[in-house]
């Protein structure tokens, strides 16, 4: 990797390299070292990145982003999906649930990974959809995480905004999203979000099923299975699951 590059691009291209080349998420100080660049310059460059969904943040680490996955194979076989694929499978296997894993994007959140049962496979995965905030349980969770201001472009961007706010501080509240029959009639789907250390979202596990997968009396056995496989993600990254305080 040149340890002088001449141009911008050259150091944005020297970064995505290194975080695509890599067998693990990476740390600011790993990746400067690496391209020989200093640390405040590739912290500022990493940022612009992020903006764009070339890499994706998880704590002090990076990874490839939405963006890279779609033009890398390499960069999938690290990504975060690959990361979260095995604790996905077993909610999977635990729920007999669909099992999305979603990202946010500039005005909803894109569904990156999916493990879907045989008896759900009626249910569009939506793989690599972009979703908004009124129709679905995970851009509920992730923009729950977000301060007021952060949530006026996914508020903007929902058709039915009215009620949404109050939503998603009762969300913020509780920790868990619930959603039945907005985006498909007899199609309900339950999300909760992993923070950063600083609160900020990283990623969202969703279940989703049929409506009656998710009556009342089943709830709280749902959220036991979606907590405890958020908190394992959380792990696997490096992160802690978000709490509501």
């Amino acid at each position: 990797m040149p340890g002088s590059a001449s141009s911008a691009v050259d150091k944005a291209l020297d970064l995505l390299e290194a975080i695509a080349d890599s067998d693990r998420p990476q740390r600011l100080s790993e990746l400067a070292a690496r391209v020989g660049m200093h640390r405040a310059t590739a912290h500022r460059i990493l940022a612009d990145l992020a903006v764009r969904g070339w890499v994706l943040r998880a704590g002090d680490h990076y990874l490839p982003g939405p963006a890279q996955l779609r033009l890398s194979d390499n960069a999938a076989r690290t990504s975060l999906s690959a990361l979260c694929r095995p604790v996905m499978s077993a909610l999977c296997a635990e729920t007999d649930l669909m099992v999305n894993l979603q990202v946010l994007e500039a005005d909803g959140t894109r569904v990156i990974e999916v493990v879907q049962p045989e008896r759900l496979l009626m249910i569009a995965h939506l793989r690599d959809h972009v979703l908004t905030l009124d129709r679905f349980a995970g851009p509920l969770a992730l923009v729950a995480a977000l301060d007021d201001e952060a949530r006026t472009p996914y508020l903007r961007a929902a058709r039915g905004r009215d009620g949404l706010r109050a939503e998603l501080d009762e969300v913020a509240a509780s920790g868990f999203a619930l959603e039945r029959g907005r985006h498909q009639q007899l199609v309900a789907s339950l999300s909760r979000a992993v923070l950063s250390g600083r609160g900020d979202p990283v990623c969202a596990l969703a279940l989703v099923g049929l409506e009656p997968d998710f009556a009342e009396g089943r709830l709280p056995v749902l959220r036991d299975a979606l907590a405890r496989a958020t908190d394992e993600l959380a792990g696997v990254i490096g992160l802690r699951v978000g709490q509501p305080s």
